[in-house]
């Protein structure tokens, strides 16, 4: 017989033991290895059987056993030390704090970032990959600095898949049920004990509405929306069911929760808590990038803050980053533009949101854009004045391949930039490489040197000596053997195996062996199967008689895609091959859990991506914090920070974007030709240096690259040091940015340029105050028509509502500003080395004055083309008032500082001290295009 319903039976603790609830609610005992001892010492064997989940170990434990903690001094004590360490710790003053005394700017008084996962901890699944777990590593390390962050994310009942094998090897998916009782979670309540609840309007009058789970992930509150409620239909209660599920209009509904009722329940939460609004919204790729138009809704509604629709989407652009995960337009989440004009039309409407307007902020307007499609990632560019991508190699892909919104700009100049990922250490350090260290430099400091991510508080570590790395090295390969064996065992057991069969296990893999692991998502482009395109050639190396090798591999594929699937079935059939299975392994259901065994346990780690396809990948920097070295492509972080000592790169066969048909030729032949390199690196240069030993039995080569990862990498892959850049690069500027648009400045004269009616009405339909109902299409040059008049609007004007007429005006008069004259004084002598060209050059400015506008001289190395590279701008200065013309003349020096092929040209962009960067609107104007340049003169 089968429940209809099921709940979870809470232990009553002892009073003595009421701070065992505190520890385990909040999600700090995750990366705190002295509170998990606490709870492993509570009951061992319960704890290993509840997965090592303090909040299901307190419901399963004994009475028995609680009573007798409850009368253990010596237990008591320790508990109540580690209480007090978690109060101080979410009290006590961090980093961030000292940058609010010390700093010129005052940093955000919040921060609320979205994501759709998080992977804080196994304990908790809402998470698939990468993502969610840079997610979660983003709030751990923002809680270790004392950065004011709210997250936001959706609360999904069935989580992602736990994956398992048929005999065949064909992955299995089940979704097990979450009991949130028996989750680190609690329901956020209103003042009278009731649930408190954000509401969508969806078309046909229905309302999606959801209820708010708190995590405590250290000092940082993660908020997750949940729809599974009984005030919900029972279609609107499963869009929360489980993540990346569900067709079309599922994922759209996902990502509107997400996004508006996100800023919902941060505003509710705030409210509720006394927490300080956030004045950085931070989108973690584009699913919410819907808080943008539901933070548009709350300042258009805003009587006081005297907004219009155009003029608040420059406050919000002004406060909101967006960052990019995807180097693949294929990875973007678009939706046909009909569904969403009606979630976001009639009565879905949001007041004075009009649906043209949402439209046009996901609407694919570049060269060989979709119209029929809303782009997600558009939109978030749109609403963000700020954006980066995840590696300085992404940071340059993601411009070119956003290069579209800003036509007219070369993709360098393209307003995206980059703050390379990082991983949480206390999360992903074995606690033995912690206490290896801790006994060189001193707990206090190698606690600091894991939280801040500065290289000078990691100097010392290369002060080790040799045998102790490697005993440390060969007691973490001796763990991972354990731990796949036992798994291993599990899988063939699902598979349908029994126990008289399996004796060959407990002989596979070798603590002694030069152990390579590979785990991640199984989409194509990671390449899984690279190492089986040659199958004699890996026994070979496998089997080698004296410098053999063994290789562990985990991943997921997505559930819809069974060609990641068939990739799996591949690997599994080699790995059950009788004469190779005790070298190579192929682990199911990889997780926070699995991942935490094999990165330490891995002497190197294999990453082989189609180049530049991986954004960052982040399970290397992982592996590098434990001593392990990397044989990757040089793709996402590892092209910026491979030296050469720190492990070894593959060479790539194509000096292309990587984006191949995998059916094709071509593609069959460059992975030919990087699996062959693939295998020389193994056989002749890592398996080679591993197992070159001195006298003492000890890979001095080695070690010394061991040692090396540690010291130089150890600081930079930290998430710390990625959260501290976000601080000071991204989002105190953007604080800043939203400061300054909030300013009300002094009235307009009686009549003047912009003046307005005290009273504001706000229509169905919007408007801009940029005349005539256009809607400024955030960072592009297009203008979209709203669909309404201008409203009128409140006489209080701020500079929000100045930027927006300044960018509507400049839209309008921007067909009339031209480069019409360019001449420069281009005599012999003037070309040498260190000499300078004198331009004079007449700009049309219509109706646009030069305050309006900046004219710059563009000059570097040219190619056979004329195509500028490793350019630099100039600014020339106006001279003088317009001519009989209407023509203004500017003038300025240009430099000589280098040799050989050299060129320039000159261009006229819009100019405001508000503008985030000089393409923000994606006009420029330029000279009429000729034949090449001329003695200097272009007409």
């Amino acid at each position: 017989m089968k429940a209809i319903r099921r709940f979870t039976v809470r232990t009553v603790l002892p009073e003595q033991l009421q701070p065992l609830h505190e520890l385990a609610l909040n999600l700090r005992w995750s990366w705190h290895p002295e509170t998990r001892d606490l709870f492993r010492s509570v009951d061992p064997e319960v704890w290993a059987a509840t997965g090592e989940d303090p909040v299901r170990l307190l419901g399963e434990v004994p009475a028995a056993r609680l009573a007798a903690l409850a009368a253990d001094r010596r237990f008591l004590r320790r508990l109540g030390d580690l209480a007090d360490d978690l109060r101080d710790y979410l009290t006590g003053p961090r980093w961030y704090q000292t940058q609010q005394e010390d700093g010129a700017t005052p940093p955000p008084a919040a921060i609320a970032y979205f994501s759709p996962e998080y992977g804080i901890a196994a304990a908790l699944p809402q998470y698939s990959g990468g993502l969610g777990i840079l997610a979660g590593d983003h709030l751990k390390a923002a809680s270790d600095l004392g950065v004011p962050i709210i997250g936001v994310g959706l609360f999904y009942r069935h989580g992602y898949f736990r994956q398992s094998l048929d005999r065949s090897g064909w992955q299995q998916e089940r979704y097990p049920l979450l009991d949130p009782d028996e989750l680190a979670v609690s329901l956020l309540r209103e003042a009278d004990g009731a649930p408190s609840r954000v509401d969508l309007a969806l078309p046909g009058g229905r309302t999606l509405a959801a209820h708010i789970w708190k995590a405590q992930v250290g000092r940082v509150p993660l908020l997750l929306l949940d729809s599974d409620i009984e005030a919900n239909s029972p279609a609107e209660r499963d869009v929360t069911d489980r993540l990346y599920g569900g067709g079309s209009e599922h994922r759209l509904l996902q990502e509107m929760l997400l996004g508006i009722g996100g800023v919902r329940a941060v505003r509710a939460y705030c409210r509720l808590t006394g927490h300080p609004a956030p004045e950085v919204f931070h989108t973690n790729e584009g699913h919410a990038g819907f808080l943008g138009v539901e933070r548009i809704r709350e300042l258009v509604a805003d009587r006081a803050a005297g907004l219009d629709f155009a003029a608040a989407l420059e406050s919000v652009r002004a406060g909101t980053l967006f960052t990019t995960h995807t180097p693949v337009p294929a990875g973007i989440d678009r939706f046909d533009r009909e569904l969403v004009a009606r979630h976001f039309g009639g009565d879905a409407a949001l007041p004075g949101v009009p649906v043209e307007s949402v439209l046009a902020l996901g609407a694919e307007t570049w060269r060989g854009g979709d119209p029929k499609l809303f782009n997600m990632a558009a939109m978030g560019l749109r609403l963000a004045q700020r954006a980066n991508g995840v590696s300085t190699l992404h940071g340059e892909v993601s411009r070119s391949m956003f290069n579209g919104l800003w036509p007219g700009f070369d993709p360098a100049e393209v307003p995206i930039t980059s703050v390379t990922n990082g991983v949480h250490a206390a999360t992903w350090i074995d606690p033995a490489v912690v206490r290896l260290g801790a006994a060189e430099i001193g707990a206090e400091r190698a606690e600091e040197a894991m939280t801040t991510g500065e290289s000078q508080r990691w100097t010392g570590l290369e002060r080790i000596g040799n045998t102790e790395i490697w005993d440390l090295r060969r007691s973490l390969r001796a763990q991972l053997v354990d731990e796949a064996r036992r798994r291993l065992r599990a899988s063939w057991h699902q598979r349908g195996a029994g126990e008289a069969e399996l004796g060959w296990v407990s002989s596979v893999l070798d603590p002694d062996v030069l152990t390579i692991g590979f785990a991640r998502r199984v989409p194509s482009y990671k390449r899984l199967t690279l190492m089986l395109r040659d199958p004699d050639r890996l026994r070979a190396l496998l089997l080698h008689p004296t410098r053999p090798v063994q290789i562990v591999v985990a991943g997921k594929a997505h559930p819809a895609d069974d060609g990641g699937k068939r990739l799996i079935q591949q690997m599994v059939a080699f790995a059950d091959d009788p004469t190779v299975r005790h070298r190579i392994v192929f682990l199911p259901d990889y997780d926070m859990a699995m991942a935490q065994h094999l990165y330490p346990g891995c002497d190197v780690w294999l990453n082989n991506p189609l180049r530049p396809l991986e954004a960052c990948g982040t399970s290397g920097m992982k592996a590098a914090l434990n001593g392990c070295l990397n044989l990757s492509v040089l793709d996402g972080w590892w092209d910026e920070w491979y030296d050469g000592q720190n492990g070894w790169a593959i060479p790539t066969a194509d000096e292309g974007d990587g984006v191949l048909d995998p059916e094709s030729s071509e593609a069959e032949r460059r992975d030919d030709i990087e699996a062959a390199a693939l295998y020389d690196l193994i056989e002749e240069q890592v398996a080679g240096r591993f197992y070159d030993r001195g006298n003492d039995g000890l890979p001095h080569r080695w070690i010394a690259m061991v040692r090396h990862t540690l010291v130089t990498l150890g600081p930079k892959v930290l998430a710390g040091r990625m959260v501290r850049e976000y601080v000071e690069r991204l989002y105190t500027p953007a604080a800043l940015a939203q400061r300054e648009l909030a300013v009300e400045l002094p009235p307009r004269a009686e009549g003047g340029a912009g003046a307005e009616s005290d009273e504001r009405v706000v229509t169905d339909e919007g408007g801009s105050a940029g005349g005539r109902g256009h809607l400024p299409a955030a960072g592009l040059g297009e203008s979209v028509g709203a669909g309404s008049e201008r409203p009128e609007a409140s006489g209080r004007v701020t500079a929000a509502r100045e930027l927006a007429e300044w960018k509507a005006k400049v839209r309008e008069g921007w067909p009339g500003v031209r480069v019409e004259h360019v001449e420069a004084d281009c005599s012999a002598e003037a070309q040498e080395l260190g000499s300078s060209l004198a331009l004079r050059v007449q700009v049309a400015l219509g109706a646009l004055q030069p305050g309006d506008v900046e004219v710059q001289v563009v000059s570097g190395r040219v190619d056979e083309r004329d195509g500028i590279s490793d350019a630099t701008a100039l600014a020339l200065k106006p001279v003088g008032g317009p001519d009989l013309d209407g023509r203004t003349r500017y003038e300025g020096s240009l430099e000589l500082g280098r040799t050989g092929p050299f060129g320039y040209t000159v261009r006229v962009l819009p100019a405001h001290p508000r503008l985030a960067s000089p393409a923000e609107l994606g006009l420029v104007a330029l000279p009429a295009e000729s034949a090449g340049m001329d003695a200097g003169l272009l007409r």
